[in-house]
């Protein structure tokens, strides 16, 4: 089975960093796109960025670019998040979540497979 392991939120002052992890296992191969959405409190769920693992190719919402990074680590398939200068607005639910195959699209409309969800909290 397919599982999903999230850690690395926690409360942070403005302009700060964090990183989130999700440590991905059961997929019987690397055809598959891993990564972000979050939800505030009272607003929609967003997308973020994902990972292509077969492509080794990672996509963003364009106004992401430049705060937050995603990476992967293929010793033991997991994948980061690395957020910077971060703002009160980013304060949410981070959550990771997949699909397979190689789809960002797909991801992004319906994922197969979720984490539990992680809280970013964004002091200022």
């Amino acid at each position: 089975d397919v599982q999903l392991v999230e850690s690395g939120g926690g409360l942070v002052q403005a302009g700060g960093s964090l990183r989130l992890s999700c440590a991905a296992s059961g997929f019987p191969d690397d055809y598959y796109v891993i990564g972000w959405f979050r939800q505030a409190p009272g607003k929609e769920r967003e997308v973020l960025s994902c990972y292509n693992i077969h492509d080794d190719t990672p996509w963003y919402k364009e106004a992401l670019k430049g705060r937050f990074t995603i990476s992967r680590d293929k010793r033991d398939d997991t994948v980061y998040l690395q957020m910077s200068n971060l703002k009160p607005g980013d304060t949410a639910v981070y959550t990771c979540a997949a699909k397979e195959g190689r789809s960002i699209i797909w991801w992004r409309n319906n994922p197969d497979y979720w984490a539990a969800g992680t809280l970013v909290t964004v002091s200022s």
